[in-house]
């Protein structure tokens, strides 16, 4: 498979302070699972600020779709995001607007006409088992429905790339399971994935997902197969 991401020697650095990010290399292939761990303070949200293009690199080589991503003229940003879906940890969800608003926000952002909105978010609601809470808004739902609406709003776009940072923190067991079922099934579309987590149990759930792990700033462990023992089922 090819390459989607590419970095080369990145390093981040926030103002004048040690560096958050050193020497990071790595290669995403289209179409894969990832999943990135380390502790807290370890550079997880930073490096992912970096795939989803909210922050710069202070040194090194970003690729992003076979282009230059450091370098990419600031016009053509916008585009270039609208390429990643981004799930983040505090879902950031517009909290006067309804699930289904919430959800269609980025078709319409992107100027997709109304009469072709209804269709695809309807689907997303259905997806992610919201549809009879389509006009509940944020403060009414619960943390796992929220959750599920910033997913669904994530990929309503069918982005290339969908980067989630923490994604299953705030929610239960059996939530954090069924969140990730939803992430396997968009990768089965031909979506790479890259899940940030602290949360070992849930990485031996998808087959053939791949590993990244940082320590202080650092790749620790080449991109690889992780190795686990069948998950049991009853």
């Amino acid at each position: 498979m090819a390459n989607i991401v590419q970095f080369e020697n990145v390093g981040l650095r926030y103002g004048t302070g040690q560096e958050t990010l050193s020497d990071v290399s790595f290669a995403l292939a289209s179409g894969a699972f990832y999943f990135l761990t380390g502790s807290s303070g370890a550079g997880k949200t930073s490096l992912l600020k970096l795939l989803y293009l909210a922050q710069r690199p202070t040194r090194g080589l970003i690729r992003l779709f076979g282009e230059d991503a450091v370098t990419l003229p600031r016009k053509r940003l916008p585009g270039f995001r609208r390429r990643i879906g981004v799930v983040f940890q505090d879902f950031r969800l517009v909290p006067h607007l309804s699930a289904y608003d919430n959800i269609a926000l980025p078709l319409r952002v992107s100027g997709v006409p109304e009469s072709d909105i209804a269709a695809p978010v309807r689907e997303m609601l259905e997806w992610v088992g919201l549809s009879e809470r389509a006009h509940a808004k944020p403060p009414t739902l619960s943390g796992g429905e929220q959750q599920r609406v910033a997913i669904a709003r994530a990929v309503i776009g069918r982005p290339e790339i969908l980067v989630a940072d923490e994604p299953t923190g705030n929610v239960d067991p059996d939530m954090a399971e069924r969140l990730l079922h939803l992430f396997d099934s968009l990768n089965r579309l031909g979506t790479t994935v890259v899940v940030a987590t602290h949360d070992f149990h849930l990485l031996g759930r998808i087959a053939g997902a791949h590993m990244m792990r940082l320590d202080n700033g650092r790749l620790l462990d080449p991109t690889g197969s992780l190795r686990f023992p069948p998950v049991q089922t009853d």
